[in-house]
């Protein structure tokens, strides 16, 4: 999560939600809905942003991505708050300059833009990217 004053960015926090990757999709569907939840509630965000689906070499990772990206949405939007959608290629722009931007670059940016920030992960790392980059386009 970041905030942003003007042209000042904070970090609030960040982490990974982590599901049993032996249970049934709709648990950990649950899952995620039920820890982002808890995530909205604890921090009270103002906006929420996702990153489009990109296709993967694997269609049932895609699926499956997709379906999460629903849940995640769903939770964000059941609380009335807007909710932005942005491509990997304009959320890399934003952040390095741009969009061909290999997952270092964006972190080693990350670490610029957020000095002293630990990243909780690679997943957590995208979602600081893309929070960053909704809040330049904000």
């Amino acid at each position: 999560m970041i905030s942003s004053n003007g042209n000042r960015l904070s970090h609030i926090a960040n982490g990974q939600v982590r599901t049993d990757a032996k249970a049934p999709l709709a648990e950990r569907l649950v899952t995620l809905d039920r820890e982002l939840t808890d995530v909205i509630l604890t921090h009270q965000p103002d906006a929420g942003a996702v990153e489009e689906v990109f296709v993967n070499a694997n269609p049932q990772s895609t699926l499956k991505l997709g379906q999460a990206r629903g849940v995640c949405m769903l939770t964000l939007a059941r609380t009335g708050m807007p909710v932005s959608e942005y491509a990997a290629r304009l959320v890399k722009k934003s952040l390095v300059g741009t969009g061909r931007a290999e997952k270092a670059q964006v972190q080693a940016m990350l670490k610029v833009l957020l000095p002293g920030v630990k990243l909780a992960g690679a997943d957590a790392a995208d979602a600081l990217a893309v929070a960053i980059a909704h809040a330049h386009m904000g």
